[in-house]
């Protein structure tokens, strides 16, 4: 008994359906390995923003200048940032200017990229002048302190580590300045 014979047409259907089938089984898994390292992934699992009055303790970091950064019981401002954030590269030029008025009264400043690569953030620092302390939160260091959902993140802390502003999103220059005022 021979095998009955197909049209090229009804090969093609049942070839396509058994590959979609196949993959169709795999995507979930695909899926999963392409976003275990992603942003996105890291995105998603991230967690809310903190809440005013919440104490957050902010490991060591190397900055992008090589010098250590340790919280210190001081006021701090923490900026998280992206060179890929249409956001924060409106929200920057107002950082930059809030560093360069406060730095001579003490304000501590620490901005965390979060680019892929410490030297996608070395770069586009240089290339816009902007001076503010800068560090690349590294996915190793993000497992110490996580990034809250959302970019650009901005949030003010006393000397005793407590938030007293936590801002989701871009941030107008005159609220920026504001923050002088908190610290």
């Amino acid at each position: 008994m021979s095998a009955p014979k197909l049209s090229p047409l009804a090969f093609k259907t049942r070839r396509q359906m058994a590959l979609g089938l196949g993959l169709g089984a795999l995507l979930p898994w695909v899926r999963a390995q392409a976003q275990s390292t992603s942003e996105a992934a890291l995105e998603a699992m991230a967690p809310a923003m903190p809440r005013v009055g919440d104490v957050l303790k902010v490991p060591p970091i190397r900055l992008l200048n090589e010098q250590d950064f340790q919280h210190e019981r001081q006021p701090l401002l923490l900026y998280w940032w992206s060179s890929t954030c249409p956001f924060c590269a409106l929200q920057s030029p107002s950082m930059q200017a809030l560093w360069q008025s406060q730095k001579s009264r003490g304000l501590r400043m620490l901005a965390l990229s979060i680019d892929k690569k410490s030297e996608d953030a070395q770069a586009y620092l240089q290339k816009r002048g902007y001076t503010f302390p800068s560090a690349w939160a590294s996915p190793e260091w993000r497992k110490q302190f996580a990034k809250p959902k959302g970019l650009p993140i901005t949030l003010v802390m006393d000397s005793r580590q407590k938030v007293l502003l936590a801002e989701k999103g871009q941030m107008f220059a005159e609220d920026v300045e504001a923050i002088a005022r908190l610290l």
